[in-house]
C-alpha cells in the first residue's frame, strides 16, 4: 500500500505551486526551478487524484452492485465499473510507488560533461574523440542543446580533454550513468602486426550548478589572467585573455582560454567551478548518508569502469548490470544509447523498491 499522506502531500504541493506560478510574485531565479518541480509533478497528479478518490469511488459502485432493486444491466455494468477500477488502482498504486522512491534532487538539472584521456596514449586521445561524437548524436536525437566549453586536441584528431555543457529536460537523470572510465579494446591504425590495444578514457557527468544551489563568493576566488598558448590558443590571441579561477576553500582549479575575450572565458571558467565545487558538496553528503547504497548504480565515481567498447567482437558491455549488446556500431552512432541506459534506470529501480520494501 502506498500511504495515502504522501499522495495527498503531491497533490497539496501541485495546488500550492500552481498558486505560486499564476500570481507571477516569483524571483526569476526561482521560477526556473519551481516551473521544473510543477512540471514533473505533472506527470503523476491525475494517478494521485484517481488514488486518493478511489474509496469513494468504489463504495459508490458497490452500492450499485448490492443494491437488488436495479435492473441487472445496471448491476453488470456498475460490476464490470468496478473490476476495472480496481485493476486501475493496482496500475495506479505501482506508478505512486515509482514516483514517490528516494530521488536524486539533481535528476532534473542541466549537465556539464567532462571527457579525458586516460591509458593509452594516441589511441586513448582518439577514443575520447569517438565518446564526444557518441554524446553529440545521443543529444542531436534527443534535441537536447550541446555547447562546447572546452577542448584539448591531440594528433590524429584525437582529443586530450572535452568539456562541454548539455540543455534539455532532465539532462542529469539520463546523463549520470555515464560518469566512470570506459575502456576500448581495438586495433590502433598504427599497429602493423593486427595485436588488439586496450586504452581508456573517462567520463565526469557534473550536475549543473545554479545560483541557488551553491553560494561562490568573491572573495573565496583567487583570478589569474595569462596569455594562451597551446593548441588551445590561437595566434590571435596577442592579450592576456586566459583565465585561470581557483576556488580558495575546496582548492579547485579551472582553467579556461577558448575565447578571446577575457569576459567570456571567465564565465565558462565559472560554470565549471560552480558545478565542480557543487559536485564536491554532493559527493561528501552521500557518502555521510551512507558509505555503501545499495539503491544507486555505481558509485558515479570517475575511477570506476564501467563500460568496454569491444571493437573487433563489435560490442560493448556495461559491467553494473552485465549487459552486452552486440551493436556496437550502432551505440556509437547513437542509435541504442537508450536501450543500455533504460536497463540501468531500471535495475537502480529495483534496487530501490527493495531498500523500500526490505
Amino acid at each position: 500500500m502506498v500511504p495515502i499522506d504522501k499522495v495527498k502531500e503531491i497533490i497539496k504541493k501541485h495546488n500550492a505551486l500552481e498558486k505560486d506560478l499564476s500570481t507571477g510574485s516569483i524571483e526569476p531565479k526561482l521560477f526556473a526551478k519551481k516551473s521544473k518541480e510543477y512540471s514533473s509533478l505533472g506527470e503523476i497528479i491525475n494517478i494521485a487524484r484517481e488514488y486518493v478518490n478511489f474509496e469513494n469511488e468504489k463504495k459508490d459502485l458497490l452500492n450499485l452492485v448490492q443494491d437488488k432493486s436495479n435492473d441487472k444491466e445496471i448491476i453488470d455494468l456498475a460490476q464490470k465499473d468496478l473490476d476495472e477500477l480496481i485493476k486501475k488502482k493496482e496500475k495506479n498504486e505501482n506508478d505512486l510507488k515509482v514516483y514517490l522512491l528516494p530521488k536524486d534532487q539533481d535528476d532534473n538539472k542541466n549537465a556539464i560533461v567532462e571527457i579525458r584521456a586516460g591509458t593509452g596514449g594516441l589511441e586513448a586521445s582518439l577514443f575520447c574523440a569517438d565518446l564526444f561524437k557518441m554524446y553529440e548524436k545521443v543529444c542531436s536525437k534527443k534535441k537536447w542543446k550541446l555547447e562546447i566549453i572546452n577542448i584539448s586536441k591531440s594528433e590524429a584528431g584525437g582529443y586530450k580533454e572535452v568539456i562541454f555543457s548539455v540543455n534539455g529536460d532532465n539532462i542529469y537523470s539520463y546523463l549520470k550513468y555515464e560518469s566512470g572510465v570506459h575502456r576500448v579494446q581495438r586495433i590502433p591504425q598504427t599497429e602493423t602486426q593486427g595485436r588488439v590495444h586496450t586504452s581508456a578514457a573517462t567520463v565526469a557527468v557534473l550536475p549543473e550548478a545554479e545560483d541557488v544551489d551553491v553560494e561562490i563568493k568573491e572573495s573565496d576566488l583567487r583570478i589569474d589572467v595569462f596569455r594562451s598558448g597551446g593548441p588551445g590558443g590561437q595566434s590571435v590571441n596577442t592579450t592576456d585573455s586566459a583565465v585561470r579561477i581557483t576556488h580558495i576553500p575546496t582548492g579547485v582549479v579551472v582553467s579556461q582560454q577558448d575565447e578571446k575575450s577575457q569576459h567570456k572565458n571567465k564565465a565558462k571558467a565559472l560554470k565549471i567551478l560552480r558545478s565542480r565545487v557543487y559536485e564536491a558538496e554532493k559527493r561528501k553528503k552521500d557518502e555521510e548518508r551512507s558509505n555503501n547504497r545499495r539503491s544507486q548504480i555505481g558509485k558515479g565515481d570517475r575511477s570506476e569502469r564501467i563500460r568496454t567498447y569491444n571493437f573487433p567482437q563489435g560490442r560493448v558491455t556495461d559491467h553494473r548490470i552485465n549487459l552486452t549488446l552486440h551493436k556496437l556500431d550502432d551505440f556509437l552512432s547513437g542509435e541504442i544509447h537508450e536501450e543500455m541506459n533504460q536497463e540501468l534506470r531500471l535495475k537502480e529501480q529495483n534496487l530501490k523498491l527493495e531498500d523500500l520494501n526490505s
